[in-house]
This record gives structure tokens, sequence and C-alpha cells, in this order.
């Protein structure tokens, strides 16, 4: 039993001392050598919690329960944001019919704070400007975003949605309460009748 537990104790620091080796030469090397993986996954009733606990996290604003069970049917307009396995952020979407146009909306699009300009928001967005131009249907993508939010309209504004309206009180319980409506144009309207061209 004794030759046991000294063995064991053996293993343990040879484990130990490799493990150390490496992080002081991560530590050397720089975080350079560290990849972080970003993957985006599916909603599912088994995760639905931690999507709500990331929204109360990250938004200024409650979403209700039909929220949710909307959310569950969404398919490809709902993704969890993956970094390096653990759930840090998420986007919601939904697809609007206005004049006989398509045109999809961004519910929600947020990571958590410390792991912003990590490229995760990229992704989720990327995401979306992928599955709209696949289908190929659609006029526009459109979101709120108060006016306050200044990274965000930057944000957003890298991805060629621009500013297209201002809507006064659109929030409940928060300050300010206005937020912009951003809008990138996927093909243009066509105002024209057949017997007009």
């Amino acid at each position: 039993m004794v030759l046991a537990i000294s063995s064991f104790i053996s293993h343990a620091t040879i484990l130990r001392n490799l493990v150390f080796k490496h992080l002081r030469m991560t530590i050397t090397l720089g975080l350079s050598c560290y990849r972080a993986t970003i993957e985006l996954g599916d909603v599912t009733p088994h995760n639905l919690q931690q999507l709500k606990r990331l929204n109360q996290v990250v938004f200024p604003v409650s979403y209700n329960d039909k929220f949710y069970k909307d959310i569950l049917e969404a398919g490809e307009l709902a993704k969890l944001a993956y970094y390096n396995d653990i759930v840090v952020g998420a986007v919601c979407c939904r697809i609007d019919v206005l004049d006989g146009s398509r045109r999809l909306y961004i519910m929600t699009l947020g990571c958590l704070a410390p792991y912003r300009k990590r490229g995760i928001g990229a992704k989720m967005l990327e995401h979306v400007l992928n599955y709209v131009e696949k289908d190929g249907d659609f006029h526009s993508i459109f979101l709120h975003v108060q006016v306050n939010n200044q990274s965000a309209i930057d944000f957003y504004k890298k991805f060629g949605f621009e500013i297209v309206e201002t809507k006064e009180q659109y929030y409940k319980r928060i300050e300010p309460a206005d937020a912009h409506v951003l809008m990138k144009l996927l093909r243009p309207q066509n105002n024209l009748s057949e017997s007009e061209k």
C-alpha cells in the first residue's frame, strides 16, 4: 500500500511538473500560440435556460416566454455562440414581411462583456448574413439599437448597416428610451410597376 501511494505521488509530481513546464512555455511564447475556438450551436430545450440567463446579463430589457417559445422554432435564425465550449453570446432573428418584401429582423445579438472584441459578434452576424445570402429572397436586415450604444452602432456600420430612422420612446423602463433603426439593404426595392418600366 505504501508503494502504491508512493507511486501515485511520483506520478502526480511528474504530471504537475509537465503542466507547469507547459504553462511556462505558453507564457514565454505569449498568447500567440493560444488558439481560441468560436463555434455556433443550436438553441434547444436543453440549453434554453442558458440563453435566458445570457439575455438577462447582456440586455437591459426583458424577454417574455413567447419570445423563447418562438426561438425554439427559429432553427438557423437562433444560435448560441461558444468560446472554447463556453456559452458567451447569442443571436436571435425572425422573418418579417412588409409590403410584400421579406426582411430579417435581428431581435438580439449580444455577447458577454469579457468576451467582446474577440470576433464572436462578427461570427454571429456573418452567420445571419450568410443565411440571407443563401436564401436570396430578403430585401433587408434590420434591428433596433439604443441611441447611446455607440459601440453597437459602430459594429453594425462595419458590416454595411446604416441608421435609417430614430424611434422616440421605443423602449419601456430603460433610459434613454429612444432607439435607432439600423438597416442593411440587400436588394433595392422595386418601386416601379411593370407598366411604368
